[in-house]
């Protein structure tokens, strides 16, 4: 296969995992709000193309959830895109531009903070027109729901990223979907993968907390 088919296959494969990751990997935190994995996805196939594959794959996956699974319409898709691509195409452009380790670890927390205050203020300005909540309730909601919601995603997104990301690459690399590159820059990663593991068992129990399991 050429580069250009390689990249189309790839991310056509991504999109389907993306999907399937959204229907069966939801998870109730609070009120409404739903977490699902498709973000980390997202983000692995921006890390590996740039931010526009990162808008690409968002935009197809949530057409094709609010055409298939979702309730909201069609500003519960809108909402889904800019969610992810806060966060996927921050961190993507970031790690674009400086493609090192430090490089992926400096995008990923920019693309949490981005998505955190993006959606701050998108749920305060759309959220009453597509759950039907007065804007004067969901205002008493973005402290204690919305932010610890998002800092939840954001959390985990970024780990399950971090950790996901060589693995997929590895992969990618033996079966000749991406072009194999020397790998002269081994930085030692164990400090920020145990950092990862740390975010993603703390994220964990809290939503185990916050649904009175734990």
């Amino acid at each position: 296969m050429n580069n250009k088919t390689r990249k189309l296959t790839t991310v056509a494969m991504l999109c389907a995992i993306a999907y399937v990751a959204m229907v069966v990997g939801r998870i109730p935190i609070v009120l409404f709000l739903k977490y699902d994995p498709k973000d980390v996805i997202i983000t692995l196939g921006g890390l590996i193309w740039g931010p526009l594959t990162s808008l690409s794959i968002s935009v197809i996956v949530s057409v094709i959830e609010m055409m298939s699974v979702s309730e909201t319409g069609i500003l519960g898709c809108i909402m889904n895109i800019i969610s992810t691509c806060s966060f996927a195409c921050t961190a993507s452009f970031i790690y674009k531009k400086k493609h090192t380790l430090s490089g992926a670890a400096i995008g990923l927390l920019a693309g949490s903070v981005t998505m955190v205050i993006v959606m701050l203020l998108w749920n305060y300005l759309i959220t009453p027109f597509y759950m039907g909540y007065p804007r004067e309730a969901v205002e008493k909601l973005l402290l204690p729901a919305f932010l610890p919601f998002n800092l939840l995603k954001a959390g985990l997104n970024a780990s399950f990223t971090f950790l996901l990301y060589k693995p997929v690459i590895s992969t990618l690399r033996k079966n000749g979907y991406i072009a194999t590159t020397s790998n002269a820059n081994k930085n030692k990663s164990t400090g920020l993968i145990l950092l990862a593991v740390a975010i993603i068992t703390t994220c964990v129990l809290l939503i185990l907390s916050m649904n009175g399991l734990i």
